[in-house]
């Protein structure tokens, strides 16, 4: 109880944070409502390419905001250097991992959240056929991505060059969520959905989830350390 009262602790305050500045949250949206417009152009307004490009779209945007999110969320600690100070506090170093985790897995849902109407919008795609999966995917989708972001954005915290080696090391990790979470999206938006494909795709996501967490709460601290 006391490891998740701090990880609850750790959470709430970046999330305070980010309520007051909405420095982070507001600069995702942007970029991910941009996202959205250009694709809206490049794309022809056509049901069969729209369903067809639709889950690329979403999830490219998903990716790119949560870069930048992800970067900015450790930048803050660096500039601060409350790292050093949430890593010598006398609470477990993984209420700090799970704690960040979270606040990250918040700000990716925010952004998902004004990027996918956006795109039923602009695109007339069907993404209220199957609200309540296409919500699950992108819940489960924005959970591994803060798992897997916040243990290497924390270790390249004092690399100089961490803006250009975050997004190399962790993309090629992020495939197989990436991948997941267009198969389910794209099979959720055509016109005759296969639901046994899709739940395959959503415990795909949850055992990826599932493993990373365990795997993340194992290294962690020995590389945050290092």
């Amino acid at each position: 109880m006391s490891t998740l009262r701090h990880m609850a602790q750790v959470a709430w305050k970046d999330l305070r944070i980010e309520l007051r500045s909405r420095e982070i949250v507001y600069t995702m949206a942007f970029f991910g409502a941009l996202l959205v417009v250009i694709f809206s152009f490049a794309f022809p307004a056509d049901a069969r390419a729209v369903r067809g490009s639709l889950p690329g779209m979403l999830w490219v945007s998903m990716a790119f905001t949560g870069t930048i999110g992800l970067g900015r969320a450790f930048d803050r600690e660096r500039e601060n250097d409350t790292m050093r100070a949430l890593l010598l506090a006398p609470v477990p170093r993984l209420a700090v991992f799970l704690g960040k985790a979270i606040a990250i897995a918040v700000l990716v849902l925010a952004v998902a959240a004004v990027a996918t109407p956006l795109l039923g919008l602009f695109l007339d795609a069907p993404l209220l056929a199957n609200a309540d999966m296409i919500a699950l995917v992108l819940v489960l989708g924005a959970i591994g991505f803060a798992i897997v972001g916040s243990v290497f954005a924390a270790t390249l915290l004092k690399v100089r060059s961490r803006d250009v080696l975050l997004p190399v090391i962790l993309y090629p990790l992020l495939v197989p969520l990436f991948v997941a979470g267009t198969k389910t999206t794209g099979v959720l938006v055509s016109e005759r959905p296969d639901f046994g494909i899709a739940w395959y795709w959503i415990r795909f996501l949850g055992i990826y989830d599932a493993a990373f967490l365990v795997l993340s709460l194992w290294v962690f601290e020995s590389l945050v350390i290092e």
